[in-house]
């Protein structure tokens, strides 16, 4: 019975990270960010098994956990758990101690729990309806393994009366009860209300399986519970989810393109008219030189923690390749850089030095002689264009 109450709740948690995803992808940028803090208070009921087949009186209880939301879908939670269980059972009726005294004459009894889980979170408003920071009420589902921590009440012998008239279940000499763990499994649901930026209300009910720990108080192998209450949850830092697709305004790069290209056709078309004019010119031969510089630094962009050149880039890198090729006698330098608030100092110098090095095979690749280049790696680099994705750049200038 055990292995099975543990095999269930660990395909409950894997199911409910296995499934998680989003519409649009967000995570936590770093380690420490959405880790939080909950308490929560309510009242527990408890059955106390088959034989017997109802609740006992409600009781109450407290839980406190930490966790962590990997993503808005998705995260996970120790928690911690204290109560009083209070339940009912005739089981115990006519037990004896071995002294012939009689025990387990009571129909209510009540033993305190405590409770340890690790619960898989998956955040259903969020799966269905994407990440939305400002949405008043989520719902999440929850599940996973625990231990039950209670004494366990001993055995019964049946054995013969001093008469030896009748047959009596007895609690052996020394049978006295001892704290164990037994091996629990749940799930539940949990409501949160947005507060603020760092603070939810929540509302949390939970059903559970357990080993039993009640003894000769009833013949069942298993106790379940089911335990509602509210509380309070605190995020260290703030909730913090920073999207995984491209960092950097599209419609910003596509402007600067375009512009780039216009100026590239304006010095040709001006170049063209020079050597017409020159052409033109009898009998005297004028030489006119036009120069064409290249018209500002490009700037290549990249995504978190990657040295990849998209198709964006690769457009912005030919066009200042034709520029560079048509003005073989000036240098350039190939400029990398990093975001220094993702990453450590030496992770953000080996890929800044990476980017750098993709934008210089790629435009001698296209034909730039690379005595024309100046290839250097500046590391982490904070807010160089007032936002910190912007940092993740090849500057060519």
């Amino acid at each position: 019975m055990k292995s099975k109450l543990v095999i269930l709740s660990l395909m409950l948690a894997g199911a409910t990270v296995a499934t998680a995803q989003t519409k649009e992808k967000f995570v936590s940028e770093k380690a420490g960010d959405n880790i939080f803090v909950s308490v929560t208070g309510g009242v527990s009921l408890v059955n106390s098994g088959k034989s017997e087949g109802k609740f006992g009186d409600p009781a109450p209880h407290i839980t406190v956990s930490l966790g962590k939301w990997f993503t808005p879908v998705w995260g996970v939670r120790a928690q911690g758990g204290l109560w009083k269980a209070n339940f009912n059972t005739q089981w115990s009726e006519g037990t004896y101690a071995a002294d012939g005294s009689m025990v387990g004459s009571k129909v209510n009894n009540d033993k305190n729990v405590g409770q340890i889980r690790l619960d898989g979170l998956f955040n259903l408003s969020n799966a269905i309806g994407g990440y939305n920071p400002d949405r008043l009420f989520t719902l999440s589902v929850f599940a996973g393994p625990g231990l039950t921590i209670a004494k366990g009440a001993s055995s019964f012998e049946i054995a013969e009366n001093q008469a030896g008239t009748a047959w009596h279940k007895v609690r052996p000499a020394g049978a006295d009860d001892k704290t164990g763990a037994y091996i629990n499994g749940s799930a539940g649901l949990l409501g949160k209300f947005n507060v603020n930026n760092y603070l939810d209300i929540d509302i949390e009910a939970r059903g559970e399986l357990a080993s039993s720990y009640l003894g000769y108080l009833s013949s069942s192998r298993t106790v379940g519970g089911v335990y509602v209450g509210a509380g309070l949850t605190y995020t260290f830092g703030g909730k913090k989810f920073i999207s995984c697709g491209a960092k950097v305004d599209q419609d910003a790069i596509n402007a600067e393109i375009n512009r780039y290209r216009s100026e590239l056709a304006q010095a040709q078309a001006d170049l063209a008219n020079a050597k017409n004019a020159l052409a033109n010119v009898k009998p005297v031969t004028k030489e006119v030189v036009k120069e064409v510089e290249v018209a500002g630094p490009r700037a290549i962009f990249f995504k978190i923690g990657s040295a990849r050149i998209d198709d964006y880039g690769m457009v912005n890198i030919q066009l200042a390749a034709k520029i560079l090729k048509a003005n073989p006698d000036k240098k350039y330098k190939v400029a990398g850089y990093a975001d220094k608030a993702t990453g450590s100092a030496s992770w953000n110098q080996k890929l800044s030095e990476k980017r750098a090095q993709g934008v210089y095979d790629a435009l001698i690749k296209e034909g730039v002689s690379k005595d024309q280049l100046e290839l250097v790696g500046f590391g982490g680099t904070a807010n160089m264009f007032g936002k910190n994705y912007l940092n993740r750049v090849v500057i060519l200038e």
